[in-house]
């Protein structure tokens, strides 16, 4: 299976970073089950309890950028996120073919980008155990703009700071609202990562053009 691209009218190549390079069972086993785990252990409820607790702050967070800020949680939860994050740091992975992706992307003379909604310390342990970050000509976190990949500030904050011809570009991403986000400010080809958790199945129905394996788009 493959999903064919137009390569030579493609000049940037802008990357998701948990779910389309990294395995996103990291993520979600930290933030459905360690830290439940951790939040009950401190303030002395169940795990189902503190599940209960949490869940509120999820829903009112989602799609902005405190749901991905390990400070906001820090001030919510009383957890060091930072710390546990680097005391569970050896279970990051990078998804099977992602080195050799890259490296066919860098010898076809493709600009590479990484952009995350990651906090900046994050993105720092999460780079130091999947050390890919050579590969690329940009590395951008949303909290350097002040806005998460899903709104429409990212998008214009990104080009006003690294010009780049939107329509020349493809937006590879495993989140369908930051890939609507990107297609609404004119990203030329978008992709769907379908296969972000290698634990669960590959998702169907989704909005655009997806792909289970990264090695699906080279030709």
């Amino acid at each position: 299976m493959s999903l064919r691209l137009p390569w030579p009218e493609i000049d940037d190549v802008l990357l998701d970073m948990d779910g389309t390079l990294l395995d996103l069972a990291f993520d979600n086993h930290f933030w459905q089950r360690l830290l439940p785990q951790r939040y009950a252990q401190r303030h002395g409820m169940t795990e189902e309890a503190a599940r209960l607790a949490l869940a509120p702050h999820f829903e009112r967070t989602l799609g902005t950028l405190d749901w991905y800020c390990i400070d906001f949680w820090h001030r919510q939860t009383g957890v060091d996120i930072g710390a546990l994050k680097r005391e569970v740091a050896r279970d990051v992975r990078l998804l099977p073919e992602t080195t050799a992706f890259l490296d066919a992307l860098k010898q076809r003379d493709k600009r590479l980008w990484l952009v995350t909604n990651a906090h900046p310390e994050t993105l720092a342990i999460k780079l130091e155990r999947a050390p890919i970050a050579h590969y690329f000509d940009r590395i951008v976190s949303s909290h350097e703009l002040a806005a998460p990949k899903e709104h429409p500030g990212f998008w214009q904050g990104l080009s006003a700071r690294h010009p780049f011809d939107p329509q020349r570009s493809v937006l590879i991403d495993d989140s369908e609202a930051v890939l609507k986000a990107g297609h609404a400010f004119g990203v030329g080809h978008i992709v769907t990562a379908a296969w972000p958790d290698r634990g669960r199945p590959v998702r169907t129905g989704l909005a655009f053009p997806s792909i289970r394996t990264l090695d699906e788009l080279l030709p």
